[in-house]
């Protein structure tokens, strides 16, 4: 669908352009959500923002939005065990994923200068990943809701003795200056996100990944015997994460996430798989994401 997109946001530019799709992020304007769906679908997208990753996957199965991002784990973080839990209840499908290399920056209004500052306000995790660049400064660091909310405060009210730590779309989009270009200790690194869509079962030409999940019994050995079904098979795990049950105290569903060169060796393995497991579900089979 096409349709015109004023983009009318008081107190900024406006921008006539053309609509292809609405896209579900968790988050404000601004944030790594919003940056990874205008890589992968193009600037030509509505972002919808959502408060927190249910809603995400809420607003893509009532089909309020075509597609929703949602990030699902970090490289020095880890795994965000309750996304896995949506994942599953929602049994939405993986359409893709794509990696974002976390990218943090000290944003301010145009006039303000190094010696302005007062205040940094953030996110309490960016806020953490640049402290060997805040610390010397000794400014007050005051933690807030989420990195792009904190850049769009700044500039609705024209705040001169504050910074803020954000991305580079944040700025852009609320008109400040990044002072301070990748102020975060650790350089590489990288979150995860997946593409998530309704379920059609379609499978985009190149698919070379899968993600699942597989339920065993409770029997010594039972992980054990799915696992070695991809032996000899070319299937590449590269990722075994347990998430619990919330009904079953102390059972376990296994995420698996699986890279494969054809797509007939993937078919033949999860059969494989399913004569010894319990269940398998087939989140998506899509094709390796990029770094960004």
């Amino acid at each position: 669908m096409e349709n015109p997109d004023l983009n009318q946001r008081p107190g900024f530019l406006l921008k006539k352009r053309f609509i292809t799709m609405r896209v579900a992020i968790q988050g404000y304007e601004g944030c790594f959500h919003q940056i990874v769906a205008r890589h992968y679908f193009g600037n030509n997208i509505e972002t919808v923002p959502c408060a927190t990753f249910r809603e995400v996957a809420h607003q893509v199965e009532r089909g309020e939005v075509d597609y929703g991002v949602m990030a699902i784990e970090n490289s020095i973080a880890g795994s965000i065990i309750s996304n896995y839990s949506i994942l599953q209840n929602s049994r939405l499908q993986v359409a893709g994923e794509a990696y974002l290399l976390i990218r943090q920056n000290l944003l301010v209004l145009p006039d303000t200068e190094m010696e302005d500052i007062h205040e940094v306000h953030s996110h309490p995790m960016a806020l953490l990943q640049c402290m060997d660049y805040l610390d010397p400064k000794g400014w007050r660091l005051v933690e807030t809701e989420d990195t792009a909310l904190s850049a769009r405060i700044i500039a609705e009210k024209q705040l001169k003795n504050v910074a803020g730590i954000a991305s580079t779309l944040a700025a852009e989009l609320f008109g400040l200056k990044v002072i301070a270009p990748d102020i975060h200790t650790i350089k590489n690194n990288y979150t995860r996100f997946m593409i998530l869509k309704q379920t059609d079962h379609l499978v985009p030409e190149g698919a070379n990944k899968a993600s699942l999940y597989i339920k065993t019994d409770h029997q010594r050995g039972s992980l054990l015997r799915v696992l070695r079904q991809m032996e000899d098979s070319g299937i590449n795990m590269s990722k075994l994460q347990s998430y619990p049950i919330p009904s079953e105290p102390w059972h376990y569903l296994f995420h698996i996430d699986m890279e494969f060169e054809s797509l007939g060796d993937f078919n033949y393995t999860i059969e494989k798989m399913r004569r010894v497991a319990e269940e398998i579900y087939v989140y998506g089979v899509y094709k390796k994401g990029e770094n960004i």
